[in-house]
């Protein structure tokens, strides 16, 4: 019996909830169809309503960002104040050292020179230096208006920038290793021993210090008016910064510096222990150079300013044009 032709409008397939649609076999799934906004005008009109919520828009591409955005401004401002913030450190640093130099300069002025004649002010009264002895010569005093102007003057030369890179360069090993050998030979006469504290004054860069902790005397500091640390601290050799008795030995080259010779060798024997020894490396009947204070015309011109020592001996030496040295015992 003939099969009965399809009548127009009738699927061949499975039944299906809308007739008018055909589909192929490929297109027919058991998921769900997405769900139409509206019903199907050719629907059958006994079928259900459709419950299924609206279809959501289609999506598209998520919209860039206004221009006049505010993120945007930030993310662009970053850049800009990244300097700012990596310079707010040093700044705040500034801040701080300004504050306190402020301080500072309410009491005292921030000049090493300043520093040093306020800490003499505080302890004498510096008068127009005279020859303590006839057998020293003091140059003339008349261009020192103050005691700040002898110290500017002292200042020119230890600040020079050419002498202290040649102190620190070519000048230094040479130095040391001379010094070292002078200090040898006094440990070995007993007068200097690992175990000393020692002071030398008027040290500038610090060699004699250097010298002295070479050869095993580790306690050893030097003083200068304008300090190099870690050898050197500031001081001055006529107002030493240590209380009375503190070292055992001190040495010092500088004597031919001193506005008041007798204030220097008064503060090495105040400041030495009884029994410590002083050594000093002076020139005599030689003219220093034009920082020179004062020239020494006879060795017991020096000797006669130390009443507190004895003399351990006086003899010839050759350290850099300077030709005696002294060592003294201070008196117990």
């Amino acid at each position: 019996m003939p099969l009965p032709r399809p009548k127009i409008g009738e699927a061949t397939g499975p039944t299906h909830r809308y007739p008018n649609q055909i589909h192929h076999p490929a297109q027919l799934t058991t998921e769900p169809r997405p769900a139409r906004t509206t019903p199907n005008r050719h629907a059958d009109a006994a079928a259900p309503p459709l419950t299924t919520a609206p279809a959501a828009p289609p999506s598209s591409p998520p919209a860039m960002p206004a221009t006049d955005s505010k993120p945007p401004r930030a993310a662009s401002a970053l850049p800009a104040a990244r300097p700012l913030l990596l310079a707010l450190p040093f700044l705040s640093l500034l801040l701080v050292l300004y504050a306190y130099s402020s301080a500072s300069t309410s009491t005292s002025t921030t000049s090493p020179a300043s520093a040093v004649s306020a800490l003499l002010s505080t302890t004498t009264t510096l008068l127009t230096p005279s020859p303590p002895s006839p057998h020293i010569r003091m140059r003339d005093a008349s261009r020192y208006r103050s005691y700040d102007d002898y110290l500017r003057h002292q200042l020119n030369k230890t600040l020079n920038p050419r002498l202290r890179r040649v102190w620190a360069t070519r000048d230094w090993a040479r130095k040391v290793d001379a010094f070292a050998s002078t200090f040898s030979a006094l440990q070995r006469e007993g007068l200097l021993s690992n175990a000393s504290r020692a002071l030398c004054v008027g040290a500038r860069l610090g060699q004699e210090v250097a010298a002295l902790r070479a050869v095993g005397v580790r306690d050893a500091l030097g003083i200068d008016l304008v300090p190099a640390p870690p050898l050197v601290a500031r001081g001055d050799f006529h107002a030493q910064p240590f209380p009375d008795a503190t070292f055992d030995f001190e040495f010092s080259n500088v004597f031919d510096h001193a506005l008041y010779p007798d204030r220097f060798a008064s503060e090495i024997q105040r400041t030495l222990r009884p029994g410590g020894v002083a050594v000093l490396h002076v020139a005599v009947h030689r003219r220093g150079d034009k920082y020179s204070a004062n020239d020494l015309l006879d060795v017991r011109g020096l000797l006669g300013l130390f009443p507190r020592c004895d003399v351990v001996r006086v003899s010839k030496v050759d350290a850099f044009g300077l030709d005696t040295q002294v060592i003294l015992r201070k008196k117990s």
